[in-house]
């Protein structure tokens, strides 16, 4: 953990200095963050709030920076979704859930007590983001009511985490 801590640090200073940068890399580590496997490896609220502190102290302009971050998490559950629709509940034979099939059956469980909402309420736990989205895939939950509670989360994931990060540091920094 602290190698991927050091890892986040080393990126936060390469964007900081590289600031052309800074939009892609946002939209891609959100996007990954998303996406129901690779969210077991990309810590990207750890990531969002270092880099929108750093940013909002430095004078960047947040507003690219959390639209990137909401589209890349829009993006990656929009991922997570279609693969969940493709390959149904075959997902279960695949890396990590044919090891913890229990993620898949929380997923599950939480998505049929909370309907909707849990695609809003995953964008926001790291354990439910990971599977919240291929689960809404699996059981075919329609596709406007998908994208509407995904596109409302992802904003107000990406804005309130990067953008309120880098707000809060340009008022403690003045």
């Amino acid at each position: 953990m602290m190698q991927l801590e050091s890892l986040m640090r080393d990126l936060v200073e390469f964007m900081r200095a590289n600031q052309g940068w800074a939009v892609p890399i946002v939209f891609f580590v959100a996007f990954a963050e998303c996406v129901a496997v690779l969210s077991w490896i990309v810590p990207a609220t750890v990531f969002f709030t270092a880099f929108g502190a750093a940013a909002g102290a430095s004078g960047l302009n947040l507003i690219p920076l959390a639209f990137a971050a909401s589209l890349g998490a829009g993006s990656g559950f929009w991922v997570s979704y279609w693969a969940g629709l493709v390959l149904g509940p075959r997902v279960d034979h695949h890396w990590p859930f044919k090891q913890n099939p229990q993620l898949l059956e929380r997923g599950h469980a939480f998505f049929e007590k909370w309907g909707v909402l849990s695609i809003v309420i995953g964008h926001f736990f790291g354990p439910l983001r990971a599977v919240i989205a291929i689960v809404a895939g699996i059981v075919k939950m329609p596709f406007l009511q998908f994208q509407l509670g995904n596109w409302i989360a992802s904003f107000a994931w990406g804005f309130g985490l990067l953008y309120g990060a880098g707000r809060l540091a340009e008022f403690v920094t003045r």
